[in-house]
């Protein structure tokens, strides 16, 4: 049997739906899983086997069996520390059945198999009785269902039903409660990730300064928390304008309501400012007491930086406020946290009368003027990013003449507003979607260009000549940039699109970006080599068991390829020198053969080589370029500053993962890497020389 999965397709910038073998999702889901990042976390592991021990003891001293409900149980691990701990049975729910399996083989070789029960099964589905699932109700809830929003995964409706149907009245519950804390900040950089700011566009008789319909300022964007490593974030890039709040907490042990609701705070700010940003997390006491505790804090709420266990399932959320808000030290405000089953958003107000109490919950924020549908937070990012529209400014300012006929291809871009100001004759662009359409119209409205740039709402393989008023373009312009690509190459799209319009080009056309450039560079990562890295014991368990099927699903296709990864939240430092390794001719059609190359590279630097990572630089003119990825190194050592706009490709060496020593360090690293140009993609293979 196969199953239909979407994938990008850069030949043809789509993503399409492929048949794969049966077998796919669920490698997909496994391999792609947090399973190893939650293993490798100490500080989580440690603080749920303390809270476990605790109310196993406290359920003992009342001379109670100990049963438990272990809901999202994994593989199994609470369920283990619960019996270890002295329970006298476990019921481990788990509803993704590749996973049931493994916990039940995990548990069977930890020796548990005679007091834990793995059910197969959604917790909702779940019955109690002599025939049942569960032969009693339990007495000790064990949860694991929590997401960097803490609610995003269902644990509200999850506990609701639980406590109904499951536990016990009076429970212990592991964690026993969650706090959910806010903190008040102005930050441009952040701010840059939802808003659009006006670009200045400095030709050579004066300046103009593109600006965006009200719509957009005013469009409080989409209702999604933008969850990412805030510890990577620089003090430097927001000012803090208030103390952090709790802003609500769920006591796990009692019964739980998941409708929706709201909670208000008032705030003092501690200094005058923009009030933009809303910048949460949260902490769970494992215990009745408060005294095993397991936080996401950033680095600056901390007592120090060494206290901050690094993680990747969960984070920390940035939530933007509908519109920026002054706000002056000393003088209240009232924030809001709103709050669905699955979802939480934020409302700033000056003060709170009894109009607002009657009308207090707001539904989630919902984009109304397109650009958030079309753009996620780091293309808005990009976009007002002022240097690097500088530097498309000044490639376009050698290339543009009076006479010249523009062609764009990119999703959404700003390049044909840059074209027309900079003095094109005539500027075309090709949008392939009509929410793209719409939305560049009102803003070409909006600078008052509407009637100079014509928008064509075709495939490029469909451009006729009449579409170009039966001119033959000049110019071909592209970022470039596509909605649709997920690693760096997928924007090679632009070379199967310029091959498609060559027809409509003149004989001696300029295009822009004249070529791009493949990178590579051998990396040791801090912390995100953890994803991938097999655990084998945890806590003192046993769960080679999962090691194994993550490696089977990651051989079934992942690691042979690359997977993209924002690299300026994830730390490393850069092994050998970046290392160009393939280049593209956009002046050039798609080659009609496989491109291909190999050789190595020297490692320059000790440390472990957790894998190598690969981007695209643009070169738009043949002394002006854009990278997508490294932007420096920075100092000796060898760390690394990234774009902070787009995703790197990481493809993760397999044997720096699995090695437990050091021992024999390898002094180069061999690739091969081959690009199809049938395909549009890029396989690529990596071996340690000694």
């Amino acid at each position: 049997m196969k199953v239909f999965c979407g994938r990008a397709n850069p030949t043809t910038g789509s993503v399409e739906w492929l048949a794969e073998d049966e077998n796919y999702d669920y490698h997909q889901e496994i391999a792609r899983s947090c399973y190893a990042d939650m293993l490798h976390d100490k500080d989580r592991n440690l603080k749920y086997y303390q809270g476990i021990r605790a109310a196993v003891s406290r359920v003992k001293e009342r001379s109670e069996k100990a049963i438990v409900l272990d809901i999202g149980t994994g593989t199994g691990l609470l369920s283990m520390m619960a019996v270890t701990a002295g329970a006298d049975f476990c019921y481990a729910i788990e509803v993704f059945t590749p996973m049931a399996i493994a916990a039940v083989k995990i548990v069977e070789k930890n020796g548990f198999s005679d007091k834990i029960k793995v059910i197969n099964k959604h917790s909702t589905e779940v019955t109690v009785g002599p025939d049942g699932d569960m032969q009693c109700r339990a007495n000790i809830l064990i949860t694991e269902l929590f997401d960097t929003e803490l609610i995003g995964e269902g644990a509200l409706p999850s506990y609701e039903h639980a406590h109904k149907y499951l536990v016990q009245e009076g429970c212990e519950a592991v964690p026993h409660r969650a706090r959910v804390y806010a903190q008040l900040v102005e930050s441009k950089r952040m701010w840059s990730w939802n808003k659009l700011f006006p670009v200045h566009v400095q030709a050579e008789d004066d300046e103009k300064i593109i600006v965006f319909p009200s719509e957009i300022e005013n469009c409080p964007g989409v209702p999604s928390v933008y969850d990412i490593q805030l510890n990577q974030v620089p003090r430097s890039d927001f000012t803090v304008l208030s103390d952090v709040v709790t802003m609500f907490s769920v006591d796990f042990s009692k019964q739980v309501n998941s409708s929706s609701t709201y909670y208000t705070m008032k705030l003092e700010p501690i200094k005058s400012g923009m009030a933009q940003v809303i910048l949460s997390w949260w902490d769970v006491d494992m215990d009745p007491s408060g005294m095993i505790k397991c936080t996401m804090a950033p680095y600056w709420v901390q007592p120090t930086s060494n206290d901050v266990q690094w993680r990747d399932h969960w984070m920390q959320c940035v939530y933007f406020l509908p519109n920026e808000e002054p706000v002056l030290q000393g003088e209240n405000v009232y924030l809001t946290a709103y709050r669905d089953e699955y979802s939480v958003w934020y409302k700033l107000q000056k003060a709170r009368n009894e109009e607002d109490k009657k009308d207090a919950y707001v539904g989630s924020p919902l984009c109304s003027c397109q650009a958030h549908l079309l753009w996620n937070r780091p293309r808005f990012g990009e976009l007002n990013d002022q240097n690097r529209t500088n530097q498309y400014i000044k490639a376009l300012m050698t290339v543009l003449e009076k006479d010249s006929i523009c062609l764009c291809i990119s999703d959404g871009s700003l390049l044909p507003l840059l074209a027309q100001y900079l003095g094109a004759e005539q500027v075309f662009t090709v949008e392939n979607s009509a929410v793209s359409h719409c939305l560049m119209e009102k803003i070409f409205k909006a600078n008052h260009v509407g009637d100079k740039i014509k928008i064509i709402e075709k495939r490029p393989e469909l451009l006729t000549a009449s579409d170009l008023e039966d001119k033959k373009v000049s110019v071909l312009i592209g970022e470039p940039f596509f909605t649709t690509s997920l690693l760096p190459w997928h924007n090679l799209y632009f070379l199967y699109a310029r091959t498609a319009v060559a027809a409509h080009l003149t004989n001696g056309v300029t295009v822009l970006p004249q070529s791009a450039s493949l990178y590579m560079m051998v990396v040791e990562f801090k912390d995100l080599w953890r994803i991938r890295s097999p655990c084998g014991t945890c806590e003192g368990f046993d769960v080679h068991i999962m090691d194994d099927m993550i490696k089977n699903s990651l051989n079934f296709r992942e690691s042979k390829e690359a997977e993209p990864h924002p690299l300026w939240e994830y730390p490393c430092k850069s092994l050998s020198d970046p290392q160009e390794v393939m280049t593209f001719d956009f002046r050039l059609t798609v080659p009609q053969q496989t491109l291909s190359t190999d050789g190595s590279v020297n490692l320059l630097r000790a440390g472990k080589s957790h894998g190598a990572v690969l981007w695209m630089e643009y070169h738009l003119t043949a002394d002006i370029s854009v990278s997508t990825g490294l932007v420096q190194i920075s100092d000796e050592k060898g760390s690394c500053k990234w774009n902070p706009h787009c995703k790197q490709a990481v493809y993760f060496f397999s044997s720096a993962l699995e090695s437990e020593t050091l021992t024999g360090l390898p002094s180069a690293i061999t690739y091969a890497i081959n690009f199809n140009p049938k395909t549009g993609e890029i396989a690529m293979s990596f071996k340690p020389l000694s």
